[in-house]
């Protein structure tokens, strides 16, 4: 079997989703701050008439802070009931990664919490870190992006 992905970076590290769970992939946009949300949030934007929450995933990895670039994008996601954008340093590529290129998480690795991470593929000379996106954010999280929008039109 194979699967494939979306390659992603954050800083130095290549980070990969199944493609199944990206809807689009779009250059960074202005974003509407919304009070009361949750740290990692940006804020929300009016993608082709939805209005959709965007996280920075930097913030909710506890990565440092980037200034954003002509190659910072939005990779806008279906989680379980609801959409949202990740802002991303930057997307790479396809890439179709055969399972046995894939091995489970070790159990230390420094940049990200376990949590959110599948496996790791070794494709290459390069390590891709994959997440699982049912658990970037949490159920309650999720929950409260879905508020966003109903939020921001009070």
């Amino acid at each position: 079997m194979e699967r494939q992905l979306v390659i992603f970076e954050l800083g130095e590290e290549n980070f990969g989703v199944d493609i199944s769970a990206v809807e689009s992939i779009i250059k960074l946009q202005e974003l509407t701050k919304v009070p009361h949300a949750p740290g990692f949030v940006e804020g929300i934007t009016n993608l082709r008439g939805t209005v959709l929450p965007v996280i920075d995933l930097r913030k909710r990895f506890g990565m440092e802070k980037a200034e954003a670039t002509k190659e910072t994008r939005i990779v806008v996601i279906n989680m379980d009931k609801i959409k949202v954008g990740m802002v991303v340093d930057s997307v790479s590529e396809v890439l179709t990664v055969p399972d046995t290129a894939i091995e489970s998480t070790p159990a230390m690795v420094s940049t990200v919490d376990t949590a959110f991470i599948v496996g790791i593929a070794k494709v290459d000379d390069r390590l891709i870190i994959l997440l699982d996106l049912e658990k970037v954010l949490s159920t309650g999280e999720q929950a409260s992006l879905q508020a966003l929008p109903e939020m921001s039109s009070r």
